[in-house]
């Protein structure tokens, strides 16, 4: 099915845009995330500081055939139109908010796509106006799910992969 205002897609799902601030992540057949966990997530870190896309409601699309978990429409920037000071301060800020989430028992798991996925390796971190954002919480972990020792594990791979978007962000 071609769907309309198509955004972006990833291994499982894709997301179209509904309006001028608002976009939907559509669940469609069998996916790897379930939709309420997802949006659990999502609220979870939302509570904590504004890193992660903003929650905004489930809905359900009867001409799709489509659960949809609707959030708020960022605006990605190009950040190489920025000297590498202001990326340096975006940077700190988001490392700071990052490590919130961390202390608050949310892990994203997915700053470094997997190998074998299309795309950019870093394209769920955004930059936009309001600096770097997060994206797609789907195999995101909370540790009062998963335990503390996974938990823990999670977290290890997450700061490895931030030295090496530090890398991308700052040289690129």
């Amino acid at each position: 099915m071609k769907y309309p205002n198509r955004l972006s897609s990833g291994a499982n799902n894709l997301v179209i845009a509904l309006s001028e601030t608002e976009v939907a992540k559509l669940f469609v057949d069998d996916t790897r995330s379930d939709i309420g966990s997802e949006a659990e997530k999502m609220k979870s870190a939302n509570a904590v500081n504004g890193l992660v896309v903003r929650f905004i409601r489930l809905d359900f699309d009867e001409k799709m055939g489509a659960e949809m978990l609707v959030m708020e429409r960022l605006r990605p920037l190009d950040f190489r139109s920025h000297e590498v000071r202001i990326r340096e301060l975006w940077l700190d800020v988001f490392e700071d908010e990052l490590h919130e989430l961390h202390q608050a028992g949310f892990v994203h798991r997915d700053i470094r796509r997997p190998s074998g996925i299309g795309g950019l390796a870093f394209d769920n971190i955004l930059l936009t106006d309001k600096g770097l954002r997060l994206i797609d919480v789907g195999i995101s972990a909370l540790r009062e799910q998963v335990g503390k020792r996974i938990f823990d594990k999670y977290l290890e791979t997450e700061r490895e992969e931030m030295v090496l978007f530090r890398e991308y962000f700052l040289n690129r």
